[in-house]
């Protein structure tokens, strides 16, 4: 295959999976009303936020922007099954519709067409710059694809409204049910974390905005490899974190597309397919899936 065939079809194939996602998000239900505050008595201890793309070591701060060394993570407890800890995709956890919400103040009616071409375009230069090993992070990246999508679209913003928009996949709200299940999870001794291509700082704004940053026992980056999902190198961060072999960790996918390269390297794959897209053709596919975390419960659970 010539160089230029191939990047044609890394951008199609980019393509191809935002459209689907952008055309059911706009279809989808309301925005959810903020989770409630957890019941007393039941939250973790207070503590400080691991660093971003780092695993804790206890009793001593992590160095900033490294990778997370093996077995450094806090030991899981109790928890039933073989699955001793679990990794997020951050939109099983945050809906990802208000991106649209908060360009629809700006852009008013044309948002969803132009968040469309935005979103296709943010995995089209994600996943061309790890083929080609020309890395950028996602904000960048994020910032570089709102520029086309405006372009593209005969659409002109000030300089501060376009990085409104690209702070706001740091503002979005948590599904109603993801505080209560990941309080659940902590109490049974799971290993916690998120495992995105969002930069560190957009991990951490994310969970310090909606008040989640202690139930997480390590905010994983995709930075921390220089790469993005579904490099093997990206889901191979959760193992080093947890300190625990692949085949005990579960990986929670948003995307049809993640399911399969989670379950392609070896996780214990769930598809939390919130907004009910048509399953990826890719094989295997998930060992399950549901359209919420009350199914990752219980796969977890029986696991």
């Amino acid at each position: 295959m010539q160089r230029n065939q191939f990047i044609e079809l890394l951008l199609g194939a980019g393509a191809l999976i935002a459209s689907p996602w952008a055309c059911a998000a706009s279809a989808a239900s309301p925005a959810p009303t903020p989770g409630a505050a957890p019941t007393p008595g039941t939250a973790p201890t207070p503590g400080t936020a691991p660093t971003p793309g780092t695993a804790p070591t206890p009793g001593t701060a992590p160095t900033p922007g490294t990778a997370p060394t093996p077995g450094t993570a806090p030991t899981p407890g109790t928890a039933s099954g073989k699955i001793g800890g679990i990794c997020f995709d951050l939109f099983t956890l945050f809906d990802p519709r208000g991106v649209e919400r908060a360009a629809s103040e700006l852009v008013g009616e044309r948002a969803g067409e132009l968040c469309e071409t935005w979103r296709a375009r943010q995995f089209q230069y994600s996943w061309l710059r790890g083929a080609a090993g020309r890395y950028r992070d996602f904000r960048a990246i994020t910032r570089d694809a709102l520029d086309y999508a405006l372009a593209a679209r005969g659409l002109s913003l000030p300089q501060q409204a376009r990085e409104s928009l690209v702070d706001a996949h740091s503002r979005l709200e948590p599904w109603p049910d993801t505080r209560d299940a990941l309080l659940a999870w902590k109490r049974r001794g799971l290993a916690l974390a998120p495992l995105a291509n969002y930069s560190p700082p957009m991990i951490a704004q994310l969970l310090e905005h909606a008040g989640l940053a202690t139930l997480f026992d390590a905010q994983l980056s995709t930075h921390a490899v220089q790469s993005f999902k579904p490099d093997p190198r990206a889901y191979a961060l959760g193992e080093a974190a947890f300190g625990l072999p692949r085949t005990r960790i579960a990986f929670a996918a948003f995307g049809g597309w993640d399911a399969a390269g989670a379950k392609w390297f070896g996780y214990r794959t769930f598809w939390v397919n919130r907004l009910g897209v048509v399953p990826e053709a890719l094989q295997p596919g998930p060992d399950a899936t549901g359209p919420t975390l009350r199914e990752l419960e219980r796969f977890v659970a029986e696991s």
